[in-house]
């Protein structure tokens, strides 16, 4: 039996995954400028909440754990899956889709001297010139070269393509909270041993400081996957379960290797359940690792996916 036929007719695969410290009860939350920690009111009265790590951090976190930088390419289970190479002009790795912030947007891929890239996507997405964007359209070309960006969405800006109207918003996006918070303030000092009253200015001297950490009564990683946007693409069957199970494998890593996010925040996960549909038995990591490979060979033969494309930066 497919594992996910339990969820045909369902909207959103919601988990949510139980944290805490791996070692004492502090952790150190995700900073902004200008605001500092985000700190809020829960709609219960008198508890305080925190955000630990935002929707857009978790996306390039859940990106991170599946790649490889020894090898420069996909972990073992993900490798086949397509995506857009980047080299120096010597040759060398330089970057590529999987990592880069704006993914198959990226100025290293569409704003270098080599157009390859560009000129293929203007050849596949003509039809999207004028008029209402065909989105099965774009997500079939996005899925065939760039098959994570499908995942945590992606915005085409260029003018050249279709007037820089192609968007597609994330399959999978997540957030970390902490419930009922208290700060743990802290602090200490930099010392000079040489000349403690030197110019801090410059770097010498002793410098004092202070720290805010936090506790709290419950840490809370969130995780939605968009199930009636994965079917809306059209892809088909294994492309839509492939869909399904690749950013299973991607929360299901992250919650197993990546949840050290800061120095002062090395988190772990008690547990992991799916809140919608309640009781949903979620595949494991050693099972996603196993199906996985047999669902990216079956996509490449049958043409959904293309070859890792290279491309070349050269300044214009």
């Amino acid at each position: 039996m497919n594992v996910f036929e339990a969820l045909n007719g369902v909207s959103r695969l919601l988990l949510e995954a139980e944290l805490k410290p791996l070692q004492g009860t502090r952790f150190q939350p995700t900073g902004f400028p200008d605001l500092g920690a985000a700190e809020y009111d829960s709609p219960q009265e008198g508890i305080r909440m925190l955000l630990v790590e935002s929707a857009q951090s978790m996306a390039n976190r859940l990106e991170n754990v599946c790649w490889d930088e020894a090898e420069d390419d996909w972990v073992p289970p993900l490798r086949g899956i397509p995506f857009v190479r980047v080299r120096n002009e010597n040759g060398e790795s330089l970057t590529n889709s999987v990592l880069e912030a704006h993914r198959l947007n990226s100025p290293y891929i569409l704003e270098g001297a080599d157009k390859s890239v560009l000129e293929r996507l203007k050849k596949e997405l003509v039809t999207l010139e004028s008029g209402p964007v065909d989105l099965r359209k774009l997500a079939e070309v996005v899925f065939r070269y760039d098959t994570n960006a499908l995942v945590h969405g992606l915005f085409l800006a260029k003018k050249e393509l279709a007037g820089g109207r192609l968007r597609l918003p994330r399959v999978l996006s997540s957030f970390i909270e902490a419930e009922d918070v208290k700060v743990a303030q802290s602090g200490g000092v930099k010392n000079d041993r040489v000349d403690p009253k030197g110019s801090t200015s410059d770097g010498f001297g002793n410098v004092p400081f202070h720290r805010e950490e936090y506790t709290a009564k419950r840490i809370v990683a969130y995780f939605n996957i968009d199930l009636a946007q994965i079917h809306s693409f059209g892809l088909g069957e294994a492309a839509e379960d492939f869909l399904i199970a690749f950013s299973l494998y991607k929360i299901r890593r992250l919650l197993a290797t990546g949840l050290r996010l800061r120095t002062a925040c090395d988190l772990t996960c008690e547990s992991l359940a799916a809140t919608n549909p309640d009781g949903w038995v979620i595949p494991t990591l050693a099972e996603l690792e196993q199906m996985l490979p047999d669902m990216v060979e079956a996509l490449t033969k049958a043409g959904k996916f293309g070859d890792v494309l290279t491309v070349e930066y050269r300044k214009k």
